[in-house]
């Protein structure tokens, strides 16, 4: 039997409390990060939104117009000012965030429980990414567009034989901003989602295969295009002899993998419906 699990940070914002809750519920779409994993299913989300009160939904959006949407939960608490509290419909995590007087601003707490035997399919993800997203939305609010920007539709894959230890430098050297909290540090054989934005462009760091690597023939650099119809690209690219290194797969993103002529590597996507 496991036993329950708990995680928690937080993060001081300079807004009141009672600002502070209006941004991180009706402003939820300008602050949640955009990016290739950023949502359950990237190729068809438009918005992130809240119900207001106990028993709203938390809801990731696919069609404002008839409404389709995915669940992601339920709020359980609904203080403005004060507490903000719901319960994953897609695991078993609960989720608590509370907006406590601190000097001229607030802070802002954000603890996740796992129940005994209970699983985590990603609702403690709010732990992790409110202080650097909504911590950042609040430095910029004041006069910024009530707008969702989305990303462009190129992006770059750079592969590292440390991209943890490597996105921490770039983060340093050139002022990079991450897209989410950075890894501490590299663990032998675990691969993690290391994003940056730079502008509307994604620069994703990955694991370098050192065995490939070696001999000459590891991707060091890969263009991530973000395209309409999917299906009907991997087609064309097939009957013009791309050869496809990894067929269609989805993780949050949809995409498949291809070489061109002189091996070179290349990522296609599904894009948004909010990508131009």
């Amino acid at each position: 039997m496991s036993e329950r699990r708990s995680v928690r940070s937080e993060v001081e914002v300079a807004v009141d409390p009672a600002t502070a809750f209006v941004a991180f519920t009706e402003e939820m779409d300008l602050w949640w990060r955009r990016g290739p994993i950023n949502f359950y299913d990237a190729a068809r989300a438009v918005a992130r939104r809240c119900e207001p009160g106990v028993g709203g939904r938390l809801l990731e959006v696919y069609d404002e117009a008839t409404g389709d949407a995915l669940e992601l939960g339920r709020f359980t608490a609904w203080e403005p000012g004060v507490r903000l509290g719901w319960r994953s419909s897609l695991d078993d995590v609960v989720t608590e965030v509370c907006f406590d007087p601190a000097g001229a601003g607030t802070r802002v707490r954000v603890e996740a429980h796992v129940p005994v035997d209970g699983e985590d399919r990603g609702g403690t993800s709010w732990v992790r990414v409110t202080p650097a997203w909504f911590g950042s939305w609040c430095a910029r609010r004041e006069g910024a567009p009530r707008q969702a920007t989305d990303l462009g539709r190129l992006g770059l894959a750079v592969y590292y034989a440390k991209p943890a230890r490597a996105a921490r430098w770039l983060q340093s050297a050139f002022g990079f901003d991450a897209a989410g909290p950075l890894p501490d540090d590299d663990v032998e054989g675990e691969r993690r989602w290391i994003e940056f934005h730079v502008a509307n462009c994604s620069l994703i760091l990955c694991k370098r295969d050192d065995d490939a690597f070696a001999t000459g023939t590891a991707a060091t650099h890969v263009p991530w295009v973000f395209v309409d119809q999917l299906d009907a690209h991997l087609a064309r690219a097939e009957a013009a002899g791309a050869r496809i290194v990894e067929p269609i797969h989805q993780h949050g993103y949809r995409a498949y993998v291809a070489e061109d002529p002189e091996g070179l590597r290349w990522t296609f996507a599904q894009a948004r419906p909010t990508m131009h």
